[in-house]
């Protein structure tokens, strides 16, 4: 089966060599994004909900590159830095996904690129 490279200007650049997403059959791997504003390149600033916000506004982008979307996500893993952050990322993550419950993992991790406090990555599929 092909492997497709997924790219798109509408959310960060790869910082290293890997893929926004790839695409497999109808399976999209989204690679974890962080809260980067693709038109600056720049971390965003403020709280966990403003940094998971553009977190998920990036993965939605990524995912309609790849004929996908938010509906069809079937797993996230989302990685924060403090499980103390758990509430308000939920909150927002909730907005985003509305009534659509995607499987998830929450793990609480030493560190991520960029000393950010959130990243998140998807699976999902096409059409």
């Amino acid at each position: 089966m092909a492997i497709f490279s997924i790219t798109t200007e509408n959310a960060p650049q790869a910082i290293g060599p890997y893929s926004q997403a790839v695409r497999s059959g109808d399976l999209v791997f989204a690679s974890g994004q962080i809260p980067i504003d693709p038109a600056t390149n720049l971390l965003v600033p403020g709280d966990i909900g403003a940094q998971t916000r553009q977190v998920l506004t990036n993965l939605r982008a990524v995912l309609e590159a790849s004929e996908s979307g938010m509906t069809k996500v079937l797993k996230t893993t989302v990685f924060l830095t403090d499980l103390a952050d758990f509430g308000e990322m939920n909150a927002v993550y909730a907005e985003a996904f509305g009534d659509h419950r995607p499987a998830r993992s929450t793990v609480q991790v030493a560190a991520l690129p960029k000393s950010v406090r959130i990243e998140i990555d998807v699976i999902a599929v096409r059409g």
